[in-house]
């Protein structure tokens, strides 16, 4: 899966122009949280929500709400933008996006395909594809076993499944809880809590939870 095919476009962006306020309006009307900075057809920026509300005044402030409305008419998207953009290539995969998202602890980035901007990658769309690899939207039999570090381990316990009639449409690795283990997590149709169960333990794999 790659970024291309999970991105939310087309794009939705702003110029250094634009007054705060307009911007905000616009990301509460369109649900987004960022948006590109764009000046002659060049991406020169991003803006967030984050970095809009930032340059609002405090709860606290004594001004009216007419020298509220003065002071962020003259504020523009110029004035609070992040001109050093993280962007990614169209056809980088999914997860190398949110492994970059996770160590720069930011929620989205520009895609571009020859130099041209063509969609947004955020935190959301992770999200989404999270939901699809673990098969969360199916109504099937989700369980968790710790197996070895070994070849042929997951083959083992897809042919216990199969032979039960069951049909496994998604699976999920993480690291187990002491070195030479890993977590398994998958999603099974077609055969019952009961006859999942009774398939693993054919296995010798240990159960950590099913549902």
């Amino acid at each position: 899966m790659l970024v291309g095919e999970r991105m939310s476009h087309p794009v939705i962006t702003v110029t250094q122009e634009m007054p705060v306020h307009d911007v905000l309006a616009m990301f509460k009307k369109d649900n987004i949280r960022r948006a590109p900075v764009i000046k002659d057809g060049k991406m020169v920026g991003i803006v967030s929500d984050s970095d809009l509300l930032n340059a609002s005044p405090s709860l606290a402030t004594t001004l009216s709400v007419w020298e509220i409305n003065s002071l962020l008419s003259k504020i523009t998207v110029k004035h609070v933008m992040t001109k050093k953009v993280k962007t990614i290539e169209v056809d980088t995969p999914i997860e190398e996006a949110a492994r970059i998202m996770a160590d720069l602890k930011i929620g989205g980035m520009p895609v571009m395909h020859k130099g041209k901007i063509v969609g947004m990658i955020t935190a959301t769309d992770l999200f989404k594809v999270l939901l699809e690899l673990t098969g969360a939207r199916e109504k099937g039999v989700r369980a968790t076993i710790l197996i070895e570090d070994k070849l042929g381990e997951i083959a083992k316990v897809s042919k216990s499944i199969a032979e039960a009639g069951g049909n496994i449409i998604a699976v999920g690795m993480y690291a187990g809880p002491e070195v030479g283990k890993w977590g398994v997590i998958f999603k099974v149709l077609g055969i019952k809590k009961e006859a999942v169960k009774a398939a693993l333990e054919k296995t010798g794999k240990k159960l950590v939870d099913i549902r």
